[in-house]
């Protein structure tokens, strides 16, 4: 009965970690931690963030000079040259109703994110369509889309623009190869681990069809009939998030789980202490988090409105993490740390994304101070597509010939 009991505990604080709430709070003790120069790998200089804040403003002046930011979301990345491709295949679709094509924008947007972590410097997209060539995250967002909708993740070829899990658990690293364009001249980052996470998915789907098979087969769609289900029709994008780690935690690669709950993008970091099972635990929640803020969309197109947007945070990615060592705000306290190929749970790694989220907190409001706007004109949301992520590529082009970020990571597909 004790051990039950104890379980039952475990349980608890695992759950409590697949949170925003959780990312923030431990994000937050990683700074405070720096900033009273405890930690073994960064250095914080807050003296910079002003003239980062300044950097930032002045892309967001350049991106959108009419201060109209839209929302972080992999919809952006469908955007080339004005054209809106995702809306051009949407536009000659039919759907039955504004649910199915909120699930079927599900669809979309849930593999296409899992397929987001860093392609590596070398790969390009060539797209037939647009003549357009595209590398990094963009070329990613526009392979995915073109398998979308040559229908590669659906199981009908009467109904291409859709994802099925049985599809996507049989997803072989071949069908991926081909439809990203990768030879010995073309390699991309972490092929292995998208086809496995792919697989995953189609397999966590197949296991609980009572989230996932509401309506219409078990898809990654079926996530919106459940949100709106439990959710109802006002759905607090925190809670959302919390939903969607706690059903989607088995598709991540074998890491580390309490209590036989998957814990995702979670590391260890010695620095962060607690007296209970999630001690030196640090969940970051990156690919998670750019979904959920990649679903908000879809469910208002639908008729469910969206709150506490800002209940999400800013993303440990490689963009905004670049932003603050290229700025000056972190320094490797170690100078040949740059020059390492680090993995992704080793402690520099997960100290570098945990500060980039506080600071991003930080960072966000003197932004708007920059540019003369409240909060509501510039949630955190916008600040991340218009300004941080932006600047961190226009930084990273300045002081590096490939434009790639200032740390090596090695990337195994699923984070980064």
């Amino acid at each position: 009965m004790l051990a039950a009991r104890h379980d039952d505990v475990d349980a608890s604080a695992a759950l409590a970690l697949l949170s925003a709430q959780a990312v923030r709070e431990r994000a937050n003790e990683m700074l405070e931690l720096g900033l009273a120069n405890a930690l073994p790998n960064f250095s914080i200089d807050l003296d910079c963030l002003p003239p980062a804040a300044n950097f930032i403003a002045n892309v967001i002046r350049d991106n959108y000079p009419g201060l109209n930011v839209p929302p972080h979301a992999r919809w952006r990345h469908f955007v080339f040259a004005g054209r809106d491709l995702w809306r051009e295949i949407a536009r000659r679709s039919t759907w039955p109703d504004a649910a199915a094509q909120a699930r079927a924008e599900f669809d979309l947007a849930i593999v296409s994110v899992l397929l987001d972590a860093g392609a590596g410097a070398e790969w390009r997209f060539n797209d037939q369509p647009t003549s357009l060539t595209v590398a990094r995250s963009e070329g990613l967002a526009l392979a995915s889309l073109r398998m979308f909708e040559a229908g590669l993740f659906s199981s009908d070829p009467r109904d291409p623009l859709r994802a099925d899990a049985s599809r996507l658990a049989a997803l072989t690293m071949d069908d991926l190869a081909h439809g990203f364009q990768v030879n010995a001249r073309n390699p991309i980052a972490g092929l292995d681990g998208r086809a496995a996470l792919l697989a995953r998915l189609g397999r966590t789907l197949l296991a609980q069809p009572d989230v996932f098979a509401r309506c219409d087969g078990a898809r990654p769609g079926g996530l919106f009939d459940h949100f709106a289900a439990r959710l109802g029709p006002s759905v607090s994008v925190p809670a959302a998030l919390a939903e969607l780690l706690i059903k989607l935690a088995p598709i991540w690669p074998p890491r580390l789980s309490l209590a036989g709950v998957p814990l995702g993008d979670t590391w260890k970091h010695n620095a962060i202490r607690r007296t209970d099972a999630t001690d030196t635990l640090v969940p970051l929640h990156k690919l998670s988090q750019w979904l959920m803020y990649s679903l908000i969309e879809p469910m208002i197109d639908a008729g469910i409105a969206a709150r506490d947007l800002d209940g999400l945070t800013g993303l440990a990615e490689y963009r905004n993490g670049g932003l603050f060592i290229d700025t000056g705000v972190l320094a490797t306290r170690d100078p040949a740390l740059p020059d390492q190929a680090l993995a992704v749970d080793c402690e520099a790694v997960v100290e570098w994304r945990a500060l980039t989220v506080a600071l991003l907190d930080r960072i966000a409001p003197l932004v708007r101070e920059e540019l003369g706007v409240a909060r509501e004109a510039l949630p955190l949301a916008s600040i991340l597509e218009g300004g941080t992520w932006a600047a961190g590529r226009r930084i990273a082009r300045q002081k590096r010939a490939d434009g790639g970020p200032p740390l090596k990571i090695i990337s195994d597909g699923s984070v980064f």
